[in-house]
């Protein structure tokens, strides 16, 4: 009896034992939690302001902020759906809608202040728009993906989700060219010539540019040279002279089609298609969006290769690395990345390049995504993203300052008291 009721106390204490033990873990685990920082960041859902003139967007493909913090964007014309532009039709169908112009400007209330675009004389228009920039000086920078082929890869993965437009319907301009305008659409300059180019290492002529980034320190143009090419160009932004540019781990670029993405292979020795975003952090480093091998790739900006980091590899399809903005703080602490196939936003520590949460989820109410595509950032560290495929749409999140991170995945971050906003 005694032995009994000893052995029962033995097991007892070790059962308490185990409890308290996994309870000292939890709380462990979440101290540590806790003990991450990260910027906070909240939807708008009243941003931006309904658009005039029956006017609506097609697949949205670029969002900038400029130093006066209001918000510029580029759509693709020709992609919303037939029934949605009966308005348009000659005679009219019915009362709605009309597709708006190509490039739009907000204000920081979300009230559209300007719009523009189109073709003019002395210069190519984009078959496929796609990425806008407005540098240091103001002035604003734009390219296109039209008509892009992969040889051995086909069509671009977006063309196959639909991002495409009328850029892969089989005509012949090949949008090989980027384009400088002032903020009121004046056009300044042109970088290349539609069905030019001669590959990765021709110096005169882009091929389906991605994105453009304006250095202020030497006033030079960084292009993501894209969805035709396998490189980073750099030009003088003044005169357009070429000065240099490399592939992947700085290597000179080759346009051997790739094989298939397989997550487990070896990493690429060349960058995929689309190169897809190109940005210069305060302390001189290059990132490179790489997007379908699913990596961020660093550099020095004489194309000597830093570092590189890849994020959920295991994505395929369009791949997980889209584009890329800084944090406002003068060391640009966090890099806010943009993943339109798992639909969300990371925030990562730009010097370790890890994870430290994400926001979003996949849908079409406010802080979901249907294709997030492009960001940027204004002075007060708010967050504008751009949506393409059919979400034809942007979004502001506002900042809240930093607070620990609860959950790795913070899905919808809605605001935690929303009112409506005022009738007119």
């Amino acid at each position: 009896m005694k032995r009994n009721l000893c052995i029962g106390g033995i097991f007892l204490a070790l059962i308490i034992a185990l409890g308290l033990g996994s309870s000292a873990l939890k709380k462990r685990a979440t101290v540590e939690a806790a003990s991450i920082q990260a910027p906070i960041f909240e939807v708008d859902p009243f941003w931006p302001k309904p658009l005039p003139n029956k006017w609506i967007l097609g697949q949205v493909i670029g969002i900038s902020v400029d130093s006066n913090d209001h918000i510029w964007m580029i759509q693709r014309t020709g992609t919303p759906e037939a029934n949605e532009l009966h308005a348009a039709k000659n005679p009219p169908i019915s009362q709605c809608c009309i597709q708006g112009p190509p490039v739009m400007e907000y204000d920081e209330a979300g009230n559209l202040i300007g719009h523009w675009g189109g073709p003019g004389p002395g210069y190519d228009w984009p078959s496929s728009e796609h990425g806008i920039t407005v540098d240091y000086k103001g002035n604003v920078w734009l390219g296109g993906n039209g008509n892009v082929r992969r040889g051995a890869g086909g069509v671009p993965a977006e063309a196959e989700q639909g991002e495409g437009g009328a850029a892969y319907s089989g005509k012949k301009a090949e949008d090989d060219f980027i384009l400088k305008f002032t903020q009121d659409g004046k056009f300044l300059m042109q970088i290349g010539k539609p069905n030019q180019s001669k590959g990765s290492n021709d110096p005169d002529n882009l091929k389906a540019p991605a994105k453009e980034f304006i250095d202020k320190e030497t006033n030079e143009l960084y292009v993501a040279d894209g969805y035709g090419n396998h490189r980073v160009i750099v030009f003088d932004a003044d005169t357009g002279k070429y000065k240099r540019h490399w592939g992947a781990y700085g290597h000179v670029p080759d346009d051997t089609p790739p094989k298939a993405y397989v997550p487990t292979d070896p990493p690429d020795e060349q960058f995929r298609n689309p190169v897809h975003c190109v940005v210069i952090s305060s302390d001189r480093l290059v990132y490179v969006c790489d997007r379908e091998n699913d990596r961020i790739q660093v550099f020095h900006t004489d194309g000597t290769f830093v570092k590189e980091q890849f994020f959920d590899k295991e994505t395929l399809g369009s791949g997980s690395v889209w584009e890329i903005a800084f944090s406002k703080d003068p060391d640009n602490k966090y890099i806010y990345l943009t993943d339109g196939e798992n639909r969300h936003v990371r925030i990562i520590d730009r010097q370790s390049l890890t994870v430290l949460t994400q926001f979003g989820e996949g849908g079409r109410q406010p802080g979901q995504f249907y294709g997030v595509h492009s960001i940027s950032v204004d002075s007060k560290g708010n967050i504008f993203t751009a949506e393409t495929y059919r979400g034809q749409r942007i979004q502001k999140f506002i900042y809240k300052g930093i607070g620990p991170v609860t959950k790795s995945d913070q899905g919808v971050v809605w605001p935690k008291t929303a009112s409506s906003p005022p009738l007119n």
